[in-house]
């Protein structure tokens, strides 16, 4: 009997793999979602967001296109926006109520879900690094604040100066925000408001799928706030039985109805496409919850959705046999 279902186990597998080597390698990628309707943006402006979303979605599939994994092609595409101050991760993470840029990341491994997230850091450069070396290199899932930097000098990961991540586009965005709460006496979101966390999916030559999301967080959040980003199972999920995902968005909300992994549970359990499922994810449940954002999802098949509620989602895919595809608003 036992033989038999090793026999079986083994048929399975390979059967499995072969199915997996005919889905095209795949990279999707997000740069945030909100109110972001035409017009918000300057030409220039969308010219340099593009610009560098299709930079990240070139070095992430190039590494894909090597044979590399899909955790080294989505760490190359993140690590590309956190470098660049466009985007709310890394170098253009916004400010806190006091005034300070506080970063948060997540990745998983579709293959093992395996997983490793950081919070509330504020002198790591790449977050998305850092939340790597947890998942590889520790026995936890998620370190937060001090321990989370501790964790990064021990594993030689580069600290920079806090004045790193200061931007002058940030700084007064910061100011007019603060100035906007007073005069209103509360923390709502303004209806401008623009979600800026980045995120990436990837589907290797082996089948493998991975996930990561990485962000400098809520403008103007308090008490050591702590979104869905790096929450395994709301702002990130990755399991090659289903799909990969990465969330943007308000938080709180995709805490609240764990969206990564509702999104996946749906496309195991229920046979939906990933497009069905994101769609209803996000244009149903989080939608009549009264939150806001967005997803990009991709399957064990390859394929794909990017899926948003808000009036645009900085987005962009690239896939075998196909060119780069980035787009901003709706249409």
């Amino acid at each position: 009997m036992c033989k038999i279902f090793y026999i079986l186990t083994l048929v399975m597998s390979i059967v499995g793999g072969a199915a997996a080597q005919d889905s095209p390698i795949t990279i999707v990628i997000h740069g945030g979602a909100g109110a972001m309707a035409p017009g918000r943006y300057t030409q220039e402006q969308e010219a340099a967001f593009k610009a560098k979303l299709t930079e990240a979605l070139e070095l992430g599939y190039s590494v894909l296109d090597g044979g590399g994994t899909a955790l080294d092609a989505i760490q190359a595409a993140i690590t590309t926006m956190e470098d660049s101050p466009l985007f709310n991760a890394g170098k253009g993470a916004v400010f806190t109520a006091e005034g300070k840029n506080e970063l948060d990341a997540s990745i998983m491994d579709g293959a093992t879900k395996n997983a490793g997230a950081i919070t509330g850091a504020t002198r790591v450069k790449n977050p998305i690094k850092l939340a790597r070396a947890v998942m590889e290199n520790s026995k936890h899932v998620m370190f937060a604040g001090a321990g989370a930097e501790s964790f990064a000098k021990s594993q030689g990961l580069e600290l920079v100066p806090r004045s790193y991540f200061h931007t002058d586009e940030r700084w007064n965005a910061y100011k007019r925000a603060l100035k906007a709460e007073e005069a209103e006496k509360e923390s709502a979101l303004p209806h401008d408001y623009k979600y800026g966390t980045v995120g990436a999916v990837a589907l290797d030559r082996n089948g493998n799928l991975a996930a990561g999301t990485s962000t400098g967080g809520m403008t103007l959040k308090r008490f050591g706030r702590v979104g869905d980003a790096p929450i395994i199972g709301a702002g990130t999920f990755a399991d090659n039985a289903s799909c990969a995902v990465s969330a943007t968005g308000h938080g709180e909300y995709f805490i609240r109805l764990t969206i990564a992994r509702d999104i996946c549970a749906q496309v195991e359990y229920a046979g939906k496409t990933v497009a069905d499922a994101a769609n209803d994810v996000i244009h149903h449940r989080l939608q009549d919850l009264g939150g806001d954002g967005g997803v990009i999802v991709l399957g064990a098949d390859g394929d794909y959705a990017m899926t948003f509620n808000t009036a645009g989602m900085f987005r962009g895919v690239k896939r075998e046999g196909e060119s780069v595809s980035v787009a901003i608003y709706e249409n």
